[in-house]
């Protein structure tokens, strides 16, 4: 079957793409941006992308159009496929229909996190053995020897075995990302309600995807109409005391849950009490930590790894639990973590120039920015950390966060804010006021192109200095353009 895939780039539908590729389809696709990693990976894999939504893309007419959520009434390649009567279908729906009907879904859903803690999970069970699908919307990072591991994590998605390896009657398992964003325009449920699952990992929740949702209680909607999916033999797996997803649950819950608890000198007794997985930081960036469960209290193991941040240590836990709750030991899932590398576009060392570093990070919520800099800060203690920030998402470029940003970047000694042509409302006198106000949120600059950045950060610089690069997108390039300014200083 050919398959044509409206906004392919996207890191769902890339992944997507993969998966239909590995089940046999010829699969072609078109999208406005296209840059890597996700375009690198789709070309490697033999699918063809094409710039741009024209209609000559759907000529002549593929089996089946696979509807990306960017797409919108009135552009000319739907009306076109909609007065053509070709067959259509959405991405979550394509996949709930040919991959997840036979498997076990384990899905990772949260405000933040996801991406991180599903490859985490992909990992872990395949480190133990057990051939699990997944849909990351990433792209993995590995170092290992092993040439399974490098075969199955070359690409953001893995299509997997339908049967449990060990037991063939026993279906096999897929670990999903499982996102709260529209399916697509004509089909305005959350994702993830396509998908099911079987365990469900619900990380945290917080407002955001202001241009679909309209608080936090249309989000909390969303995520219970999946909770009522889970069976009563599934499993919940959440960080204890998050209000919003207690909250959540209180509307009504059928499975049982599983919470966790990230263990150190400002943890509350009441977090800890309420937990039955616990991780204890052995350093203060969460490079090393012991991990114990309440009904197993001589499985305790220690994952020791290369990442940081208490952010990651919660996604850890949480895999660690997912991954017991379908039968993989808590050693062998620390060790596996150990192992773990992490994924492009997550605090990803891209270059050092004359011992100044450059990360690339995708953090473009007021929280994950605050997180992935304590992380940073506490790794990087003996370095200057410079952030530069694009605000890109639908609901940064809503303005709905601006009271928070400026303090979401506190912790970093310089900031440069990225204020694009077009914005709705001004992102400079918001950044200027907030440090007018209060001393404490740092040096904090607001630039209109990405040009300016990049003389103002060779220019002030120096070596011993990290620079870390918020941006959900391709930020016009800056990370390339940047390295290459750095060695030309």
């Amino acid at each position: 079957m050919h398959i044509h895939i409206l906004g392919i780039c996207g890191t769902f539908m890339g992944s997507l793409a993969l998966l239909a590729r590995e089940l046999g389809h010829t699969v072609t696709g078109s999208d406005a941006s296209v840059y890597p990693p996700m375009s690198t990976q789709l070309e490697n894999a033999g699918v063809t992308i094409e710039e741009g939504y024209l209609i000559s893309h759907l000529q002549p007419a593929p089996d089946l159009v696979v509807v990306g959520n960017a797409m919108k009434r009135g552009m000319d390649v739907i009306e076109y496929m909609l007065d053509n009567g070709l067959r259509y279908t959405s991405g979550p729906q394509f996949l709930s229909e040919q991959v997840l009907q036979s498997r076990h879904v384990i899905a990772v859903a949260g405000t933040h996190g996801k991406t991180t803690t599903t490859t985490m999970l992909a990992w872990i069970l395949h480190y133990a053995g057990i051939d699990t699908g997944f849909l990351i919307g990433g792209v993995p990072l590995v170092n290992t020897t092993d040439e399974h591991l490098q075969k199955v994590f070359a690409h953001s998605s893995y299509l997997g075995a339908d049967r449990n390896n060990d037991n063939p009657s026993k279906t096999g398992y897929f670990v999903i990302e499982a996102d709260e964003y529209d399916s697509a325009f004509f089909d305005k449920r959350s994702k993830f309600v396509h998908y099911r699952p079987r365990t469900a990992i619900l990380n945290n929740l917080e407002f955001d995807h202001a241009d679909i949702f309209a608080d936090l209680n249309a989000i909390q909607t969303q995520f219970h109409h999946m909770i009522r999916m889970i069976p009563s033999t599934g499993k919940i797996i959440m960080p204890a005391a998050t209000d919003s997803l207690e909250d959540t649950l209180a509307k009504g819950v059928w499975t049982p849950v599983w919470r966790t608890a990230v263990i150190d000198e400002n943890t509350a007794d009441n977090n800890v009490n309420d937990s039955e997985w616990q991780a204890e930081l052995m350093r203060e960036d969460g490079s090393q930590f012991q991990v114990s469960f309440a009904d197993d209290k001589k499985a305790t193991a220690i994952v020791d790894w290369s990442m940081s941040g208490i952010h990651n240590v919660n996604n850890a836990l949480v895999a660690v639990a997912a991954a017991y709750d379908v039968g993989v030991s808590i050693s062998t899932a620390c060790a596996a973590l150990s192992a773990f590398a992490g994924i492009k576009r997550r605090m990803e060392l891209i270059g050092d120039v004359n011992d100044i570093l450059v990360f690339d990070d995708f953090a473009h919520h007021p929280t994950a920015i605050t997180t992935t800099l304590d992380g940073a800060k506490k790794k990087l203690s003996d370095r200057r950390i410079w952030a530069i920030i694009e605000p890109r998402s639908n609901t940064m470029k809503m303005g709905i966060h601006q009271d928070s940003l400026a303090e979401s970047a506190a912790l970093a000694d310089y900031t440069l804010w990225y204020e694009p042509t077009g914005l709705e409302w001004g992102l400079r006198e918001v950044i200027e006021q907030a440090t007018a106000i209060n001393d404490a949120i740092g040096n904090q600059q607001v630039m209109s192109s990405v040009d300016a950045i990049i003389e103002h950060i060779t220019h002030h610089a120096q070596a011993g200095d990290a620079i870390v690069v918020m941006s959900n997108g391709g930020f016009e390039g800056i990370h390339q353009r940047l390295l290459t300014a750095l060695h030309s200083k």
